[in-house]
């Protein structure tokens, strides 16, 4: 990952003038360790270490681990513990061919091209975007990349189809984030969010297709290279 990106900074470092770290505090810091690959696949999230590292009372790291598995990035097993969740290569896989068909099909559905209020909201929310990524603020790129998905699948005009694209990245949440500590990696992604609203201004309903399936990619190569990783291979 690019030294040059300001990844957000751990609790324990920010929580040192605190008394006390809420669950829902330690959540969103361990969510992010989580996202940007400070904690891997397959790593252990021991209570007690956690606790020490910040400052947290174990009832709120016990609320905080149940928080993240019901995320879907985490896992726990009785007598075992919590570990970051491991998604396999066949997971991936399907879950990145369900992601490709319904936007596949998001995009089928728009009234081509947009009109002229949801182009300019979306252009408004993309500005935010930039601004972000210029910034290199991983939370910042990671709020206005959520609010530009859901604000361009909702043209869809299926409130079921867009609910069901927002559930499927909410599952491959674990696997979409590393994407957004490679800098050249951000620029392809805002880059593409520009051609998705020009493709839709202009009716071009192929060229929108591609991109929206074309999107999903850089993630799940990112993350099955750091499967293959953590494997020796």
């Amino acid at each position: 990952m690019d030294s040059s990106v300001k990844v957000p900074e751990q609790a324990a470092e920010t929580a040192q003038d605190t008394a006390e770290i809420t669950a829902e505090e330690l959540t969103r810091s361990l969510e992010f360790d989580i996202l940007f690959g400070r904690l891997r696949p397959r790593e252990r999230l021991v209570e007690d270490s956690l606790m020490e590292r910040f400052r947290a009372k174990r009832h709120a790291v016990r609320q905080a681990l149940t928080d993240l598995e019901r995320m879907g990035i985490v896992v726990r097993v009785p007598n075992r513990g919590a570990t970051v969740r491991d998604f396999s290569a066949r997971e991936v896989e399907e879950i990145a061919e369900i992601r490709e068909t319904l936007q596949r099909q998001a995009a089928e559905r728009m009234p081509l091209p947009l009109e002229e209020t949801r182009l300019a909201a979306l252009e408004a929310t993309q500005r935010r975007h930039d601004e972000a990524v210029a910034r290199r603020d991983p939370r910042a790129i990671d709020d206005a990349n959520e609010a530009f998905h859901a604000l361009f699948f909702a043209a869809c005009g299926n409130r079921h189809l867009s609910d069901a694209i927002a559930h499927y990245a909410y599952l491959s949440r674990a696997m979409r984030l590393y994407p957004m500590v490679d800098p050249p990696l951000l620029e392809t992604l805002r880059g593409e969010h520009w051609a998705m609203i020009e493709a839709a201004r202009d009716g071009d309903r192929q060229t929108l297709k591609d991109l929206v399936v074309g999107h999903i990619q850089h993630s799940k190569r990112i993350y099955l290279e750091v499967r293959r990783a953590l494997d020796g291979g």
